[in-house]
């Protein structure tokens, strides 16, 4: 019973409204307010602030700040293997695996078109039938900028609006096309290996999505789907390493990676709610 008022809550809620309110006041600098409040996250979600390169509380103007603080250098040794993909964050494995024709897993007796997901792009949604992807959870505690799992040259980037859902464990076994309703960014990597999507997912009371290319995304960005397109060669394209940071949640979310048929293989030790870090091997590619 109480599950389904969690969910029924999250239905009649003013989503976007709340979420915008928090945005704003995470990016206040507050003082000994904004101190007191990231101490309360410190201790209600086990923060490891040993890991982070200002470990201080009392360092940070905004809790926006905190948030998104970097860690010491080392502190996520990034697999040095060329042919192995790494981890591109902190976060959970809710699922993975094999695409069924244009179907995305998301949770029991749920699954999501992958044209759906990536704004309608037939096109591009084509490249990935049959594929591999998987669905990775950032909860509060895990650090919470997201780095590339292997070289890619940036092909496209579109921002698809949508609704705000939690996307926890509970919300996806219960919210139909939970990932594909949710607003959201799809960055379109090409690679020598082939292409691979990196899709940033927002959620209830994510105040902002960002890449390092192009700042903030959201909010805002209103009711319409947009499109970026970007060189692929030349002095102008974007063309980030494996392991560098690629963007960026604003309190936490969902990270999607979709790869071709017959690209990857995901290593042994991916199983479903396990525990990753980025850096950590993820997949090779098969060829």
């Amino acid at each position: 019973m109480l599950d389904k008022l969690k969910i029924g809550l999250q239905y009649c809620a003013p989503k976007h409204a709340l979420t915008r309110f928090m945005g704003k006041l995470a990016a206040l600098e507050g003082g000994k307010v904004t101190i007191m409040v990231i101490n309360w996250f410190i201790g209600q979600y086990n923060v490891n602030m040993s890991e982070a390169l200002n470990s201080k509380p009392e360092s940070y103007k905004t809790f926006n700040d905190f948030f998104v603080r970097e860690l010491k250098y080392g502190a996520r040794p990034i697999d040095e293997e060329p042919n192995t993909l790494s981890h591109p964050a902190d976060a959970c494995v809710s699922q993975f695996g094999s695409i069924k024709e244009d179907l995305l897993f998301q949770a029991k007796g749920h699954y999501f078109e992958i044209c759906d997901l990536v704004g309608g792009d037939q096109t591009l949604a084509d490249e990935f039938i049959s594929g591999d992807f998987a669905t990775l959870y950032l909860s509060p505690s895990d650090y919470h900028r997201v780095h590339m799992p292997c070289d890619g040259t940036l092909r496209q980037m579109i921002y698809i609006p949508g609704d705000l859902f939690s996307v926890n464990p509970l919300t996806a076994k219960n919210v139909p096309n939970l990932f594909a309703r949710n607003e959201r960014v799809v960055c379109v990597f090409d690679t020598e290996h082939g292409p691979f999507l990196q899709i940033l997912v927002g959620a209830t009371i994510v105040g902002s999505i960002e890449t390092v290319w192009a700042g903030t995304i959201t909010p805002p960005q209103g009711d319409a789907v947009r499109r970026w397109h970007y060189p692929c060669g030349g002095e102008e394209a974007i063309t980030l390493k494996k392991g560098e940071e690629m963007g960026r949640f604003k309190l936490g979310s969902t990270v999607i990676n979709l790869f071709p048929r017959n690209a990857v293989e995901f290593v042994e030790q991916m199983n479903l709610n396990v525990k990753t870090e980025m850096g950590q091997a993820y997949a090779k590619w098969k060829n």
